[in-house]
């Protein structure tokens, strides 16, 4: 670029800020003003984020560019191409139209301030703001600064007042206004609107007139409406004071210092034809607080010129009087007041009824407060709205003028639109109408009011809705909580039975109407019990919602889905496109668990028995579909868990004879319909008396006897167990009491006890006592456990356990080696003896895996310092293994089928006489 051209254009005197850029971006010359505020360095340290303008530069036009600097934080310049007549590219210009140094602006920034305003800055091509504080007066943070579009400005002003805004802005930026002005309101911090005064004007613009800069200022005059709004409020009040019919009326002539009164204002105050007597007699009435009122307010008209109005207390001996009194100067030409006009009305009973009215305003305000009713009145022609503070305070706004349409932009569209359409009933004629309708407040709490609205009409007085407002929103709260409970299950969430059965009841009503397949399934979760009994309720309950919710995941949207009591939920599968395919479903769901659950330092796992039930002719409700899918549930599990099973009469025919024990149960004792047998337990050495176990019987009249394997688990789920147990161990105790009286040698007699027994508070006091009742002593009880009463180890039975161990209870662990084995079970409470289970007796003599179990259970319990039974011998070779084994006591049909209680005591006889095994056999056969 020739070197003549650029020290022309450096030495004219621009008052912007000019660099010129070699091709490369690297500055190689600068006028006065750009090196003054070190532009040239700038471009220097920015070249390569220059680099992006330089290339659009390049293309041609003007390109806007911002760099740091500056007594306002940046640089906002233009960037452009410099070609040769060939279009070859020379160089670049930046330029940085009049920077203002830090001195000018603090000082013009400063002025403003003082003045009450505040700066803004637009570069309209990059649509960014500037401005040096607030419009409310706060200062700008440096980290606020950044660039604010007009758009976004504007989204702080009231919606009302925006298109004035924009209009006023347009019609300036298009050249059809000198400076544009506007007057709107604001967004305040705290959440309210205050009015502002924005003023500006275009600065910079381009060859064609486009603007590029405007710059203006901003003034908060919410003080000024204020005034303007009183102002007019005052006017009103002077309008309608001139029409109050005069009661007294009084002159003032400054120029002969008279009083001129009227005969009403003389009988009024009681003064005499003498003017100045007459003053001094009424000013020495007034209260001292009233005189200093009159003197400060006659002060104040002198001073300002205004009218006043004050109102005076006089004493008299019946009461005092309240007057108001209205002064009114005339003001000449020459602004001098040249004569004081003014009225006086007798207020006291509007002050004794405005008294009454205040003292019964603040009691409606306690009760209303107390009663959480709020009230407002509605104009119908106008829709004007007046509140109550308890009104307010309801709605959580700020007592202020409010009109309807903006209290309705709170409310919920379906709230609105109730109470819009109550108001035109009513209005029609309609009748008084309760609503109960919702609202949002600015916190976002959302509240429920109970509304009743009616239509007031009086004579002289506009019609008007009265409207009452009653926070319910606890009541609604409740009434919500109460249909949660009501209807879902408060664990996982899901519908319950009442609700699904709702629910059910309208699918088959579809199902019915479309002619299509549906399918009730029944699902409980297989070792949900023992996980829930090991690990505490906690971890059932997540084990609960982590089931729940993956069944609820392997469902469809229109399947419904409900928890029906403890670990069991029920689907209900509509619109199948045939009953096969709930049996896939059942396969997914059951699936879905297959994945354990960790909890912990734990890993849990749960399977699922699922009963199918398809709606037809013979099963047309909830009811029918749920029995026959819970019966298809237990035939599920019966085929060996983790499957499903689709309904038969069979699954159904359990579940019935399940309940038919159930309910024989109840009673069975009072009825007498229990009886215990007596199995002898013999020693390996011959020289010791055997033990005896008592065995329950139930024998059912009319039916004949019902096994103990398929009655005691229905008394145990039923809970009748604690008591038929408590009569097995009383009726065991007397009968072993009875024959020790009469003289027959046996060890110890011993009881089943169930792990509902254990858990059940209180029950080993109760053993104790039934000893002591029938005098057999502790010693000689032996309670007889399942590996499955000793899984649970709680405080309950801890305790149950150290009462029993206290008074020398002895415990044997019965069937041992088929349930849950846990050595520090066996060490941590106190059992003296195991009993292997007969499963493993019938099997060692033709597998040698059973035998060496049977072995080394032996070795355990003699390890731990426990005794070994076997039960279930029959024959004479497992007699014989069993004693080379070790093991200390042998019970079978070998030595004794289960006898009556005489028959038992006839074998205690015979076989005491000659005790060996030869001698208990051939007893057994004679019995």
């Amino acid at each position: 670029m020739d070197q003549g051209i650029i020290a022309s254009l450096l030495q004219h005197p621009l008052a912007s800020a000019l660099v010129i850029l070699d091709r490369a971006g690297r500055p190689i010359a600068a006028n006065p003003a750009a090196r003054e505020h070190g532009l040239p360095a700038t471009i220097a340290a920015y070249g390569e984020v220059l680099e992006d303008l330089r290339l659009l530069a390049a293309d041609g036009g003007l390109v806007p560019c911002q760099l740091p600097g500056g007594p306002g934080g940046r640089f906002d310049g233009w960037m452009r191409a410099v070609h040769d007549p060939d279009g070859q590219l020379l160089a670049f210009t930046l330029s940085v139209p009049e920077p203002v140094t830090a001195y000018a602006g603090s000082r013009w920034e400063l002025a403003l301030d003082h003045a009450g305003h505040g700066l803004w800055d637009w570069d309209l091509p990059s649509d960014s703001v500037r401005r040096s504080r607030r419009w409310d007066g706060q200062p700008v943070e440096d980290s606020h600064v950044r660039a604010e579009g007009v758009s976004a400005l504007l989204e702080n002003v009231h919606p009302d007042d925006q298109p004035a805004v924009r209009a006023a802005m347009d019609a300036h930026l298009r050249g059809e206004s000198d400076a544009y002005t506007a007057q709107f309101r604001a967004r305040h911090p705290d959440g309210g609107w205050r009015w502002v005064l924005d003023r500006g004007r275009v600065v910079t613009r381009t060859a064609d007139g486009q603007p590029l800069r405007m710059v203006g200022t901003h003034t908060d005059i919410q003080a000024q409406k204020q005034m303007e709004a009183q102002l007019r409020e005052q006017q009103v009040h002077l309008r309608e004071a001139q029409r109050i019919a005069s009661m007294g009326s009084w002159s003032w002539d400054p120029e002969a210092r008279r009083f001129w009164w009227s005969p009403e204002f003389r009988a009024l105050l009681e003064m005499g034809e003498d003017s100045m007597h007459g003053r001094r007699h009424w000013l020495r009435q007034l209260e001292p607080q009233s005189r200093g009122r009159l003197r400060g307010a006659w002060r104040r008209m002198w001073r300002d010129g205004a009218a006043t109005t004050l109102e005076l207390e006089l004493a008299r001996g019946t009461g005092a009087l309240h007057l108001r009194v209205w002064m009114q100067p005339l003001i000449g030409p020459e602004g001098r007041i040249q004569r004081l006009l003014g009225q006086v009305q007798n207020i006291t009973e509007q002050h004794q009824t405005d008294a009454l009215i205040r003292w019964r305003t603040e009691l409606l305000n306690r009760v209303s407060a107390l009663g959480r009713i709020g009230g407002c009145e509605i104009e119908v022609g106008t829709r004007h709205m007046q509140w109550t503070e308890e009104c307010y305070r309801i709605h959580g706004l700020r007592k202020e003028p409010i009109s309807l349409d903006q209290a309705l932009g709170l409310y919920t569209q379906d709230s609105r639109d109730a109470f819009e359409a109550a108001l035109l009933r009513i209005a029609d004629g309609g009748l008084p109408e309760q609503l109960d309708l919702c609202f949002y407040r600015q916190s976002g709490l959302r509240i429920w009011v109970q509304v009743l609205i009616e239509l007031d009409r009086r004579d002289g007085l506009p019609t008007r809705f009265v409207v009452l407002f009653r926070d319910i929103t606890r009541e609604r709260e409740a009434n919500e909580r109460i249909e949660l409970l009501a209807h879902y299950d408060l664990l996982t969430g899901l519908p319950n039975r009442m609700l699904l059965r709702e629910q059910t009841a309208d699918a088959i009503e579809e199902a019915h109407d479309r002619g299509s397949p549906l399918a009730m399934l029944f699902i409980d979760l297989d070792g949900f019990k023992t996980i829930n009994d090991t690990f505490g309720h906690a971890t059932g309950d997540a084990l609960l919602k982590a089931a729940a919710s993956r069944l609820h995941q392997s469902l469809r949207n229109n399947d419904l889905f409900g928890r029906f009591s403890g670990d069991e939920f029920i689907v209900v599968l509509r619109d199948l496109a045939a009953p096969e395919d709930a049996g896939h479903v059942a396969r997914k769901l059951i699936a879905s668990l297959a994945e354990p659950l960790h909890r912990g330092e734990s890993t849990l796992k749960v399977g699922a028995s699922v009963g199918i039930a398809m709606l037809d002719d013979s099963r047309q409700d909830f009811e029918s579909l749920l029995r026959a899918a819970d019966a298809a549930m237990y035939a599920a599990k019966e085929a060996g868990r983790n499957t499903y099973q689709y309904y038969s009469q069979d699954a159904l025919a359990k579940i019935q004879r399940k309940l038919e024990i159930e309910h024989a149960l109840l009673g069975a004792i009072e009825r007498e319909e229990f009886t215990l047998a007596y199995q002898p337990l013999l020693h390996a050495e011959n020289d010791q008396p055997p033990a005896i176990e008592a065995l329950l019987r139930w024998h059912r009249p009319g039916i004949g006897y019902c096994s103990p394997a398929e009655f005691i688990p229905i008394a145990e789920k039923c809970g009748e167990i604690v008591r038929i147990g408590d009569w097995v161990l009383a009726e065991a105790c007397r009968q072993a009491a009875a024959w020790d009286a009469a003289g027959l040698k046996f060890d110890r007699v011993a009881v089943n006890v169930s792990a509902v027994q254990l858990r059940d508070r209180g029950f080993a006091e109760r053993v104790i006592d039934i000893c002591h009742a029938h005098g057999w002593p502790p010693q000689r009880l032996e309670l007889e456990l399942t590996e499955s009463a000793l899984i649970r180890d709680t405080d309950v039975l801890r305790h149950c356990f150290d009462v029993l161990e206290r008074h020398g209870v002895p415990l044997a662990v019965d069937d041992f080696g088929t349930g849950f084995s846990n050595l520090h079970y066996l060490n941590r409470f106190p059992v003296g003896r195991l009993k292997i289970d007969r499963s493993f007796v019938q099997g060692m003599l033709h597998d040698a895996g059973t035998a060496e179990v049977t072995q080394a259970i032996v070795h355990l319990g003699h390890a731990l310092g426990m005794k070994v039974v076997a039960e279930g011998v029959e024959t004479e070779q497992e007699e014989a293994m069993l004693r080379r084994q070790g093991c200390d006591e042998i019970q079978g049909y070998l030595y004794s089928r289960p006898l009556a209680p005489r028959d038992l005591a006839q074998w205690l006889k015979l076989g005491t006489q000659t005790p060996s095994r030869e001698s208990y056999v051939a007893v057994t056969q004679s019995v």
